[in-house]
């Protein structure tokens, strides 16, 4: 089944479970160089200095728990695959990594009007919001399922869901330690790509 997946998902599948297994060996160090940490901070360590350029990339490569891993890759797997057949490997990187590096802008900007102590961001939920806002996009009217409760819906109500659940959560603060803004940010950069690729608002058209 592994091998049916397209080369792209799977190869941002392989790289997120090696560099996991990576990070399990050597510890903090590839925390305190590759995450996310607020712009100007020191790390809570204060063995590196916080933000470095590169890490609106490399955060998406790291995730704090097996759990974390799995699910992300999980959705990878899930909507990943059928988009990358879709859009072909150019766009699917693109829009991936559009979603990713959005999804940091975003955190940066909200973890520097938050305040309080900095803390890095993690995990490729920037990327998979993303890819959840294209499926609810190009397969609107395709059936998915809730995990808790199991409640089956079209596409486009699940991603409009996740979408609002996600700004309830980061404007009330619920579920704290989940970067839910980054998560919108994800979604936020894959729909002006999207529309960008239409010639649609705000890059074209009525």
């Amino acid at each position: 089944m592994f091998a049916s997946i397209p080369p792209l998902t799977r190869a941002l599948i392989i790289a997120n479970a090696a560099m996991y297994l990576l990070t399990e060996m050597v510890g903090d160090a590839l925390i305190l160089h590759l995450a996310l940490w607020p712009v100007g901070t020191m790390s809570l360590t204060g063995g590196s200095a916080g933000f470095q350029p590169w890490q609106i990339v490399t955060y998406s490569f790291l995730h704090g728990s097996l759990t974390h891993l799995f699910f992300n890759m999980f959705a990878l797997f899930m909507f990943g695959g059928e988009l990358e057949r879709l859009f072909g490997e150019r766009r699917y990187f693109n829009l991936y990594f559009v979603s990713v590096i959005s999804a940091a802008i975003v955190q940066l900007i909200f973890s520097a009007l938050a305040g309080g102590d900095p803390y890095p961001t993690v995990g490729a939920s920037g990327g998979v919001f993303g890819l959840l806002l294209a499926y609810g996009m190009y397969f609107p009217r395709r059936t998915l399922i809730l995990l808790f409760p199991p409640i089956p819906m079209p596409a486009w109500l699940f991603v409009t869901l996740y979408g609002l659940i996600e700004l309830y959560f980061g404007v009330t603060g619920t579920a704290a330690g989940v970067a839910h803004f980054a998560h919108l940010g994800g979604m936020l950069g894959a729909w002006l790509l999207i529309q960008n690729w239409r010639s649609r608002p705000p890059f074209g058209g009525r």
